[in-house]
């Protein structure tokens, strides 16, 4: 769990459609925002460009198969020989005001739900039984979600009475010269070289559901680039940051190089 606060320099974000304006309109209208997408997509630089274009404080949730509602509203802790209460993060933005970014949300226990949704309706409240408390939501407080249903559909699902409390908005891997773009601005490469990195994830991403469970999203290959850009070899660091983390089986491994090998020459 971590806070980030607000930045003078917004994280660079390259728009997929009028998801900006959407986001806006939801905050001022005071409506919960779920988002749907592949893994590295964007939807997490998103969220810290908008936080940061709105000027809140991003309070950032990953969740896990661990994650109880406690873990969100807080807990009571003994110190210094007294019983303190400590606001978890959930609570800590409804007191305070800013944005609550619930990461893959399916991920977490299903108590966590019960939580939620008394803050995405109209009541914008958060009951904390432990100390009888009932917060109510100010203007500034905003509630995001994020799951990946291509992936979680196979283990876990958002109930429709949860999608159906939120503002919904899907995205995807961008198009290649929006793609190649972003990748130059985040590391400095040349463009020729993040042309070649993204025509490469587009063939992978063509295996998706064949041998891959996932593709290869944007954020590999910022790391990948980033390798090449230190003066790593280009094919060692397509291994590393683009193949091996898609898959752990070696004839997929090696199948996949082959599309590397294309590229760059064994």
């Amino acid at each position: 769990m971590s806070t980030d606060t607000q930045s003078t320099n917004l994280p660079f974000y390259f728009p997929q459609g009028n998801e900006e304006s959407l986001f806006e309109h939801s905050f001022k209208n005071q409506l919960p925002v779920l988002l749907k997408g592949p893994t590295g997509s964007g939807k997490t630089r998103f969220i810290a460009h908008m936080a940061a274009r709105l000027g809140l404080p991003l309070y950032t949730v990953s969740c896990h198969d661990d994650l109880t509602a406690s873990d969100l509203v807080g807990r009571y802790l003994i110190g210094d020989g007294e019983t303190i209460w400590n606001d978890g993060p959930l609570t800590r933005a409804v007191r305070d005001g800013g944005i609550c970014y619930l990461d893959e949300v399916v991920e977490a226990r299903k108590d966590t739900t019960v939580v939620i949704h008394p803050l995405t309706d109209d009541r914008r409240i958060l009951p904390i039984d432990r100390t009888g408390e009932t917060l109510h939501a100010p203007d500034n407080f905003m509630l995001v979600i994020s799951y990946n249903p291509g992936y979680q559909s196979m283990m876990k699902g958002l109930k429709p009475s949860t999608r159906q409390r939120f503002i919904s908005m899907s995205f995807n891997y961008l198009k290649a010269e929006q793609e190649q773009t972003v990748i130059e601005k985040e590391t400095g490469i040349d463009s020729h070289m993040a042309k070649k990195l993204v025509a490469m994830a587009n063939a992978l991403r063509q295996l998706k559901d064949h041998d891959l469970e996932e593709g290869a999203s944007t954020r590999l290959l910022v790391y990948t680039a980033r390798l090449i850009k230190s003066g790593f070899d280009p094919v060692e660091a397509c291994l590393a940051g683009l193949i091996e983390p898609l898959s752990d089986e070696d004839d997929v491994v090696s199948a996949l190089m082959e599309v590397v090998y294309a590229s760059f020459g064994k």
